[in-house]
């Protein structure tokens, strides 16, 4: 898949298992790892680890590589890595201390719906 493909494959697995406050980060100019970002609530840690879960499972049912996936003992906060996108899991207390969409240039920032 091209970036964006991923990015929109990302977003709407997300979206199936109804996600909250999704944000696509563009850091393309700021990073040499990764074209885009994508930060996503969930309402616990077993809801954290559904939603990472799911993106993986079905992004390897479409034999997209997974270069990685972070957190998922504890599900404050996973991290699946897709290559071009890097989709980040986060419970709102984790959210609101790392402010990731601050670190990474929230002007660039695109929300997504809820």
């Amino acid at each position: 898949m091209q970036s964006q493909q991923l990015l929109s494959f990302s977003i709407e697995k997300l979206e199936e298992l109804k996600g909250r406050e999704i944000v696509t980060l563009d850091v393309k100019k700021r990073s040499s790892v990764t074209d885009y970002m994508v930060v996503c609530s969930g309402n616990s840690a077993q809801h954290v680890r559904s939603l990472a879960a799911h993106v993986t499972h079905e992004a390897r049912t479409l034999e997209q590589p997974v270069l990685g996936v972070e957190g998922e003992n504890a599900g404050e906060w996973v991290l699946v890595d897709l290559g071009e996108v890097i989709v980040h899991v986060m419970q709102d207390d984790c959210r609101d201390y790392y402010q990731l969409e601050k670190l990474w240039g929230e002007s660039q920032a695109g929300a997504h719906g809820e």
